[in-house]
């Protein structure tokens, strides 16, 4: 199970990743906000800590960017103490919030209460099966008139974040975004040419997609 910290102290990630790391977690780190939503599309996340505090973004950017496309739970863990500070925090869609200094008791508490609230959403089914190819999104198969369907690291990335938002617009800007970071936004050019790949990969017919649709000047759409 893996724990997303994001934090710029690197004495409170490390206590954090012994810590997670001695109760059976898999520990994953960023120091950044777009490491950190670079590191959330890139793997699944059980639970995310996050520092407000960030040196290239503001943490409440990143709960808003991550909940556009996941509800990965997200625990808070600030100095700021100010009612303002929770509320904005809680609003963006954080599920908890911890304020600096705190106790490793109370942090893993609150790190079971939200993996035990976001239990059975976890285990909600991500099989998907279309006209066209078959997708496991838990054991990362996709299978195409019973073939398996090799894809590349970013290719998964683009198609978990489709899949798990069936019918919803996807915005470039979004997608970008996710997979290969915030610097990247405006480079259209990139989802072109791995959209295609996607395509000649598992649509029937790659010059009239039926599942992963473009909505051109916005987008993508992936219709079950």
């Amino acid at each position: 199970m893996n724990i997303l910290v994001v934090d710029d102290d690197p004495h409170i990630v490390r206590a954090l990743a012994i810590t997670l790391k001695g109760q059976g977690y898999t520990v994953v780190t960023a120091t950044d906000g777009e490491s950190a939503l670079r590191a959330a599309a890139q793997r699944p996340i059980a639970v995310m800590i996050l520092d407000l505090g960030l040196p290239d973004m503001e943490g409440n950017a990143v709960i808003t960017a991550v909940r556009e496309w996941s509800a990965v739970p997200i625990l808070v863990l600030s100095a700021r103490h100010g009612s303002n500070d929770k509320v904005e925090a809680l609003d963006a869609g954080a599920d908890d919030y911890i304020t600096k200094p705190f106790g490793l008791e109370e942090l893993l508490a609150r790190l079971r209460a939200l993996l035990r609230r976001s239990a059975e959403p976890m285990e909600e089914v991500t099989k998907v099966e279309t006209s066209s190819f078959t997708v496991d999104l838990g054991k990362r198969q996709i299978t195409k008139e019973g073939q398996d369907v090799r894809m590349t690291p970013t290719e998964w990335n683009i198609l978990d974040i489709l899949i798990r938002n069936p019918d919803k617009l996807i915005t470039q800007q979004q997608l970008l975004t996710e997979v290969w970071g915030p610097a990247y936004a405006k480079e259209a050019n990139y989802l072109r040419v791995y959209m295609a790949q996607l395509r000649r990969k598992l649509e029937k017919e790659p010059g009239s997609p039926r599942h992963l649709i473009t909505e051109p000047g916005m987008g993508y759409r992936f219709v079950p």
